[in-house]
């Protein structure tokens, strides 16, 4: 049987970003369902330089040009944290949809704006973290949800890296930056995803770097109802380093690459029922190669065109900022904090 797929979403593509241009929006094109059509920035040169490089038709030096483009259907928004949500807010009136950048807010309570908002226009809102839409996060649910690993008992997740530069966005700690905010949301959201359900207590210990004024080390526990526990590091001064943990009751879990996952070759995840210690009983089950930004572009564009619900919903986007809020406002108190519904 032939499946017969619905006409692209032409998308525009609200600044020149770096993961833009060298891996959002290339991977797109190597996709079904998504057609780049126009780039903007407020920089005209950039965006014709942009559009040049990656083959898009149409360069505009302003968001407004973007955003008034009638042959636009959907907008991916890559730029800086704090703008996500306002210019989110920009292209939804405008008729688009958005797969907004991740994390999609500052805060639970400035994400909740977007939900007014997409129930008003009626677009589609989603945030982007690709790696809800890759293969091997795909089957390590499936593996937990067949009882697998027993009862799932822990997550325990890493994802560091080092970057100092007062003159990147992540930087600045008014416009969203720190550690927890770019990479630290990244087991945050995979823990409740696998657990199913949302934490009830975070707490957490923070580093914050004495000139910069950023997270740089993070360190938080979270409780979950069904008496789970999730723990993570988050850093942005440490070893370039990621891992994910499942524990159950009769076996583990374990990601080797589980965020960056690379296009260029596969992805593997070990599954041990430690019968031997030293990895020596863990069974490796191999992932052919695939670009996950490939399939989060056509997997919003099926939820554009209502073939398939959006992969990560917004409000699925407000509960995490509601657990990363809890973490900050616990590493103030020294207490647990519970995040807010």
């Amino acid at each position: 049987m032939v499946v017969e797929i619905s006409k692209p979403v032409r998308w525009g593509i609200l600044g020149a970003a770096n993961i833009a241009v060298k891996k959002v929006v290339p991977a797109m094109q190597r996709g079904v369902r998504c057609d780049v059509v126009a780039i903007a920035s407020r920089n005209l040169g950039k965006a014709q330089r942009a559009a040049r490089e990656l083959g898009v038709e149409r360069a505009y030096g302003s968001y407004e040009e973007l955003l008034a483009d009638p042959d636009v259907e959907a907008i991916y928004n890559p730029l800086p944290n704090h703008l996500h949500v306002p210019w989110t807010i920009r292209a939804a009136e405008a008729g688009k949809h958005v797969l907004c950048e991740k994390p999609i807010a500052l805060s639970a309570d400035e994400a909740r704006r977007l939900l007014d908002v997409r129930d008003r226009t009626g677009v589609r809102i989603g945030e982007a973290f690709m790696v809800r839409n890759h293969p091997q996060w795909l089957a390590v649910r499936d593996l937990v949800h067949q009882g697998r690993i027993g009862d799932l008992r822990l997550v325990a997740g890493h994802f560091a890296y080092f970057k100092r530069d007062p003159k990147d966005v992540r930087s600045v700690p008014e416009w969203g930056g720190g550690g927890l905010m770019d990479v630290g949301c990244y087991p945050i959201t995979m823990a409740r995803w696998l657990f199913g359900e949302e934490p009830e207590a975070a707490v957490a210990v923070i580093d914050r770097d004495p000139e910069l004024r950023v997270d740089r080390v993070v360190s938080g526990l979270l409780r979950f109802p069904s008496g789970g526990q999730a723990t993570f590091t988050s850093a942005m001064q440490l070893v370039h380093y990621q891992r994910m943990q499942l524990h159950g009751t009769s076996g583990r879990i374990e990601v080797q690459i589980p965020f960056n996952a690379p296009n260029d070759r596969p992805c593997r995840i070990f599954v041990d029922d430690g019968r031997e210690l030293g990895d020596r009983s863990a069974e490796t089950i191999e992932f052919p190669k695939v670009d996950q930004y490939t399939l989060q572009g056509d997997n919003f564009a099926a939820a554009v065109r209502g073939e398939r619900g959006v992969p990560v919903s917004v409000e699925d986007a407000v509960a995490n900022m509601a657990v990363i809020d809890a973490l900050f406002r616990s590493a103030d108190s020294g207490r647990w904090e519970r995040p807010a519904r």
